[in-house]
């Protein structure tokens, strides 16, 4: 993973690293297809017997060879594909992938000071 640190016009400070899937992510759909059972050698009912034993996220379509992540402050944003040139290229070009990526979700819910206020006075 390439990381990289830069400031935009605005003075924001931007985060920037690629993320490429493992191949065991990059899995779209189901690659299990339903089977007929064959007449009196099953009692089970359900043709589709996977057991899930953990949650795991489906990649959509257009993130399955990678993204570019920009990460500031208060935002975050993915763009696919990853420039070749991202690594090397002028802040400017870099401030401009950014500003061409769209918002994401941040996963993770950051402790502020404030959460931290209220946590002390509910306990």
């Amino acid at each position: 993973m390439a990381y990289r640190m830069f400031r935009d016009s605005r003075g924001t400070e931007w985060q920037t690293w690629d993320v490429i899937p493992r191949l065991e992510e990059r899995r779209v759909s189901s690659r299990r297809s339903a089977v007929a059972p064959l007449a009196g050698s099953d009692r089970r009912a359900r043709t589709d017997r996977r057991l899930v034993h953990s949650q795991r996220s489906v990649l959509i379509p257009g993130l399955i060879g990678g993204w570019l992540c920009f990460e500031a402050e208060l935002e975050k944003r993915r763009l696919s594909p990853i420039p070749s040139d991202w690594q090397h290229c002028k802040t400017e070009r870099l401030e401009g992938y950014c500003e061409s990526a769209i918002p994401a979700r941040r996963m993770t819910r950051e402790l502020r000071v404030t959460d931290m206020g209220e946590r002390d006075r509910a306990n």
